[in-house]
């Protein structure tokens, strides 16, 4: 099944994907005894129910639930009340209700009947990506971002060469805004599964916090997919190895799909890398075979072992010195790696026109200079671009507390130094002399160490 023009967009869909609601349990291909329990639980939820509404309810197509009703009919577990229009008006009968609630015992599970894992497999295999990335279309990807044209040549091989991308600098360069873009270079979408079927067990992959869906799906998709924007799931310092293997949700005896089957056919951004709880030869080490050989295997709880596609494009972002995440023999693993360094003069300058413009702040002339001359003296001791966006907040609300209009010059530059940079405002403290600590009348604090700057060395280019 083809998919043209839909929504006012082309969609380049695999033309050898098939995905029309099946007409039979064949067709189906999971177990009966499933589409049986899931009609079973959720005539326990509806209680009066229908076939066209079941049918709705679990993504089936009406002929398909009409077949599974009558092996429940015959097995005195449905009745029929009567008919509206052509639509057969259901109950559960006493039997059928026991065994509703002995089925949900071992799983409350009642949305859309899942695909089944051989299904799956083919559709993420046809929906592996292969962007055209050229410096122009990198340009429009990264179209609301300050970024060199040297940095963008470095990243567009990178999206094109296999194995994953290695993003490191000091803090503040834009890491992570680069990692959330790259996604924007693939035109095209792809089929998410609501659910998987394995061993009879079901798997939901499905997740609208992560999956993007477009507005209108395609009128003859099967109800058991969404067509989705491809996936970019993102992961920082909260990863945990549970969240790379599949999880036993006891209470409705489901399974949660892994991050990097939810990012399958899209991009897996691990941020912070190097502040998870596991240390980076451990998380990589979890992920070697998939890299390698782009596939992934999952254990269900009982141990049954089974294989998914890994076809996903890793990318790993961190503010840390790359010599302290792993030797040698780890960054080989990593294909491609990126520095993203401080910015010059003239992209700051550009960084702050941009947010002085969102946030309606007037630049007086001589500004500009000034706040990049205190940044590199009270801040990093460089540029970078994420200071002009917290200047301008600070500043509007700065200037709304004293019933001024938010104009950026010398005045309220300082104001706002002194509020962001902890030194800045020890030094401003003491020179008041009106008893805030380090004043000459008040309290005086310990000394304080200053931090250096995280090296942005490019020790493993």
């Amino acid at each position: 099944m083809a998919f043209g023009d839909h929504g006012g967009e082309t969609l380049h869909q695999p033309q050898t994907i098939d995905l029309r609601a099946p007409r039979t349990i064949e067709e189906l291909g999971i177990p009966l005894a499933l589409v049986q329990d899931l009609i079973l639980r959720r005539a326990l939820f509806e209680g009066r129910t229908s076939t066209l509404q079941l049918a709705t309810a679990l993504g089936l197509s009406v002929a398909v639930t009409s077949k599974v009703i009558e092996d429940l009919r015959e097995l005195r577990h449905l009745e029929v009340l009567g008919l509206d229009g052509f639509d057969y008006q259901l109950e559960l009968t006493q039997q059928g209700r026991a065994a509703a609630i002995e089925r949900m015992q071992l799983c409350r599970y009642a949305g859309a009947a899942p695909v089944a894992l051989e299904q799956y497999v083919q559709v993420v295999r046809a929906q592996s990506a292969h962007p055209v990335v050229t410096r122009d279309s990198m340009r429009q990807a990264f179209a609301d971002l300050v970024v060199s044209d040297w940095l963008l040549d470095e990243l567009g091989p990178a999206l094109l060469t296999p194995g994953a991308i290695f993003l490191y600098g000091p803090p503040g360069t834009g890491k992570t805004s680069l990692a959330e873009r790259l996604i924007r270079v693939h035109g095209d979408h792809v089929f998410i599964p609501r659910a998987v079927e394995v061993d009879s067990q079901i798997i939901t992959v499905y997740d609208p916090v992560v999956h993007e869906a477009v507005p209108e799906q395609p009128a003859e998709l099967d109800p058991r997919w969404v067509l989705c924007r491809r996936p970019s799931v993102i992961a920082g310092g909260e990863l945990t190895t549970s969240m790379m293997d599949l999880t036993y949700e006891s209470s409705n005896g489901v399974y949660l799909a892994p991050i990097q089957m939810q990012a399958n056919n899209g991009l897996l951004i691990i941020d912070d890398f190097g502040r998870q709880s596991m240390t980076p030869e451990q998380l990589l080490n979890r992920w070697i075979v998939p890299l390698d050989r782009r596939v992934d295997y999952l254990s269900l709880a009982y141990g049954v072992r089974f294989e998914i596609p890994f076809d996903v494009k890793v990318v790993f972002s961190t503010n840390l010195e790359p010599a302290s995440l792993g030797d040698e023999a780890f960054f080989r693993r990593i294909q491609n790696k990126i520095l993203v360094p401080s910015i010059d003069d003239a992209e700051f300058d550009v960084v702050l026109r941009s947010a002085a413009a969102r946030y309606g702040i007037a630049i007086e002339p001589g500004a500009e200079e000034y706040l990049r001359e205190v940044s590199r003296r009270h801040g990093d001791g460089d540029l970078r671009p994420y200071l002009p966006h917290e200047v301008c907040k600070i500043l509007r609300a700065v200037c709304a507390y004293r019933g001024e209009p938010p104009v950026l010059d010398r005045s309220n530059v300082d104001r706002v130094v002194g509020i962001y940079f902890t030194h800045a405002t020890r030094e401003r403290a003491a020179s008041s002399g009106n008893g805030h600590p380090g004043s000459p009348g008040g309290p005086q604090p310990p000394p304080m160490t200053t931090l250096p700057a995280l090296s942005a060395s490019d020790t493993v280019r």
